[in-house]
């Protein structure tokens, strides 16, 4: 008879555990996502419809994630301090423009000089930046994913051409991250504004230039129209946008659901990458037809190892003032140099000979 009790008493607890397990796969869950980007923004807005459909394909309708873009939370920059207090589950934006509230938040956006596209991911996801992120974004209840590559970005769009340090003095820029760090340093006013207004603030003369994305997003922001000469870039080789997730709602997540957010972000990543690829190549074209005023130009050498030596004096005394930036710094300087060697055999000769036949 006892023998009997326990039996029965495992076979409970196996049925309770059971039904447990499915009423959990059954569970249903919808999250808020916050995006720094007006609704139906190209190219950025694309990533996040992208990755909710991917989420809620994968996940049979389990999982589905509700957008709310800018003009509708009105907060494009405040998108850090409300995941991170619960008001939105998800985030969209880019991590540099948090260096007000957390420094080392800027490194994993894009640094200047330094990887391109391939390197970067690499560097996320075999190098070890993807814990050095965490490392960063834990203590604010967060979790960060990349979200997103525009690959290498312009170098802005200007009034007047540059021709020497002295033209860079005073000039207002709207320029964030650790490159308006650097423009500061050789004279440069750079300031960030939300990319709703960067086209008004041009237009009146709030800024002299601007550096927003590349051929794609500038066109339909209309730059073309308002300034003649436009940069290449420097400053933001691998522009990498984030997924930003409140950790409290992570951790409640089932482990499957937590992997399908997993590789959909990563999936949407990298369709944002060769969207990005594409959609330049498309509007480059449609400037030199219909916008014959436009000049590409390369900032001269002198202006260019000035920026490149504060950039070095810049990390430096990063490192020197932080600890955990230090770690950041040397781990994206040791992989650069690792992967910078083999790129230069492989894409860089690759282009060098193209262009040498025809």
């Amino acid at each position: 008879m006892k023998i009997r009790s326990v039996f029965s008493a495992a076979v409970l607890a196996v049925a309770a555990t059971f039904a447990s397990t499915q009423a959990l796969a059954q569970e249903t869950f919808t999250l808020k996502l916050a995006e720094t980007w007006g609704p139906n923004f190209p190219i950025f807005g694309d990533t996040t419809k992208n990755f909710a459909k991917s989420v809620e394909a994968m996940s049979d309708g389990r999982l589905k994630i509700r957008i709310d873009s800018a003009n509708k939370h009105k907060a494009p920059l405040g998108v850090f301090d409300m995941v991170k207090a619960g008001q939105y589950d998800m985030g969209h934006s880019a991590s540099y423009y948090w260096k007000g509230k957390v420094p080392e938040t800027l490194f994993f956006t894009s640094m200047p000089f330094g990887m391109n596209a391939i390197e970067q991911y690499a560097w996320f996801y075999h190098g070890g930046g993807m814990e050095l992120m965490q490392e960063v974004y834990e203590p604010h209840n967060m979790l960060s994913f990349p979200g997103g590559n525009t690959g290498v970005q312009m170098g802005g769009w200007f009034r007047k051409e540059i021709k020497s340090l002295d033209d860079l003095d005073g000039l207002k820029m709207r320029i964030p991250g650790f490159a308006g760090e650097v423009f500061a340093e050789v004279g440069v006013n750079p300031t960030n504004i939300a990319p709703g207004e960067l086209y008004t603030a041009l237009e009146r003369n709030t800024i002299d230039a601007v550096e927003w994305v590349g051929p794609a997003l500038d066109l339909r922001l209309g730059f073309q129209q308002i300034a003649d000469y436009y940069y290449t870039g420097w400053h933001e080789p691998a522009t990498e946008l984030q997924f930003l997730v409140n950790k409290q709602v992570w951790e409640k997540l089932p482990a499957d659901l937590q992997e399908i957010m997993r590789v959909a972000m990563r999936t949407a990543s990298f369709n944002m990458l060769v969207h990005s690829q594409h959609a330049n190549a498309e509007a480059w074209a449609s400037i030199t037809k219909d916008y014959p005023n436009v000049q590409i130009k390369q900032f001269p050498q002198d202006i260019f190892q000035a920026m490149y030596n504060a950039n070095k004096k810049l990390l430096k005394e990063a490192a020197e003032n932080n600890e955990q930036a230090a770690r950041i710094i040397k781990s994206q300087q040791d992989y650069l140099a690792q992967s910078r060697a083999y790129s230069n055999i492989s894409e860089r000769a690759y282009l060098n000979t193209m262009g040498t036949v025809e």
